[in-house]
């Protein structure tokens, strides 16, 4: 029984996190190449990410903790996701897109939070169970990014057809996803509840108040990476960048893997600290790396991305849900999402490109970037994050084996 639970839980984030990678990745490049968008259109509309990041996993979490289970509530938003996304396949203009785009968000970066939540609910040793179910989603986004490739959609509205209709698989699978009823249906409703603000009472802990701001900061130099890595192997003549980038969530799902072994035996700080540092010594490679000798710390920077993304992020997924109240932990996950999918990447895309420009000179085809100093800004705030962390946060708790 145990094993068919957490199967079906696996497939679920597989399915999840399909939707998402079918079009986050080459979103940008359909902008530009498929609708002759400009740059600032196409990063409006990127931006939408970040925007729906901040405003819906609240409602999506305030629905599932008071009022609906879990995985009705999941099923309805791929419904209208499904919706949204073939929609964006009949239209080309600016504003059409930018307002689907904003749509299709809203409607799914509730699921992120939502699916976290359910597994979490199920599964009876979070340490041990969540990080080898979690590894599916990686294992969705590998794939459909292949997917993508091989069909030749990243300059296509295909891609959103992908999208679409994993959506309404997603939304019908949910239905029969096991039953999480709301913990906190019949309690009242407040402005404060509406609002999100229920899951700022979990503040007055010292270190999970540094746990999140170093989490709004920590998605800054997150956003560098994801915005600006591959452009700068493409202009330092790497070959074959994206297909090189992949390796990163091969290892990513190495470093899911070896999470239970290491939830058993290391504090949550030191976790937080490792990855943060992890964070520092990338950008470092990426600053003195080459596409000759030295692209050896290139292939290092990637294949650190394991370690970078999950001791940092999926370890705070699991020790929200640790410090949360049961009945807050849907508003909870809601907003982790909302403080660093939403307002640290969103500060992030800002910050990154005025940062590039910063270290630009020239203009047209005369422009020349420092890299170098570039990715030593990035290090240099990556390991500035870590001594706050270091620092300041105080608790001495793992993640534990068992959750109420």
């Amino acid at each position: 029984m145990r094993t068919s639970v957490d199967a079906r839980l696996s497939l679920m984030m597989f399915l999840n996190y399909v939707i998402w990678g079918a079009w986050y990745v080459t979103l940008d490049t359909y902008l530009t190449a498929g609708l002759g968008f400009t740059g600032t259109q196409a990063g409006a509309v990127f931006g939408t990410t970040a925007l729906a990041s901040m405003v819906s996993p609240f409602f999506g979490g305030l629905i599932a903790d008071r009022f609906f289970a879990t995985e009705r509530v999941l099923a309805a938003l791929h419904l209208l996701g499904a919706v949204f996304l073939y929609a964006l396949t009949r239209v080309t203009g600016f504003g059409a897109v930018y307002f689907l785009m904003l749509a299709c968000c809203l409607c799914y970066f509730p699921t992120i939070a939502l699916t976290n939540t359910l597994t979490l609910r199920q599964v009876k040793n979070a340490g041990a169970e969540f990080p080898l179910i979690r590894v599916f989603a990686t294992i969705g986004w590998i794939a459909v990014g292949q997917a993508i490739g091989w069909l030749k959609l990243e300059k296509s509205s295909g891609m959103f057809v992908l999208a679409s209709g994993a959506s309404l698989v997603m939304s019908a699978y949910s239905l029969t996803l096991p039953h999480t009823p709301p913990l906190g249906k019949g309690q009242p409703v407040t402005m404060g509840t509406i609002l999100g603000l229920d899951a700022l009472t979990m503040l007055r802990k010292r270190s999970y108040l540094v746990f999140i701001i170093a989490s709004i900061l920590a998605c800054i130099p997150l956003t560098f990476y994801f915005s600006f890595t591959n452009a700068y192997l493409n202009e330092v003549g790497v070959q074959n960048a994206a297909g090189k980038m992949t390796l990163g969530q091969v290892a990513e799902v190495g470093a899911m893997l070896a999470m239970p072994f290491i939830f058993r035996r290391v504090t949550v700080k030191t976790i937080l600290v490792s990855g943060l540092f992890a964070w520092s010594l990338r950008y470092s490679l990426l600053a003195y790396g080459n596409a000759g000798p030295g692209i050896w710390m290139f292939y290092a920077a990637i294949l650190l991305h394991g370690i970078c993304f999950d001791f940092f992020f999926m370890t705070g997924q699991l020790y929200t849900d640790q410090e949360a109240p049961p009945k807050l932990r849907g508003t909870a996950q809601g907003f982790l999402t909302f403080v660093t999918y939403g307002v640290g990447m969103f500060v992030g895309s800002l910050s990154s490109g005025a940062t590039v420009d910063f270290f630009t000179s020239g203009t047209g085809a005369a422009v020349t970037r420092n890299w170098k100093s570039f990715w030593l800004t990035s290090a240099g705030g990556a390991f500035a994050i870590l001594l706050l962390v270091a620092v300041l946060f105080q608790s001495k708790s793992k993640i534990e084996s068992k959750v109420s």
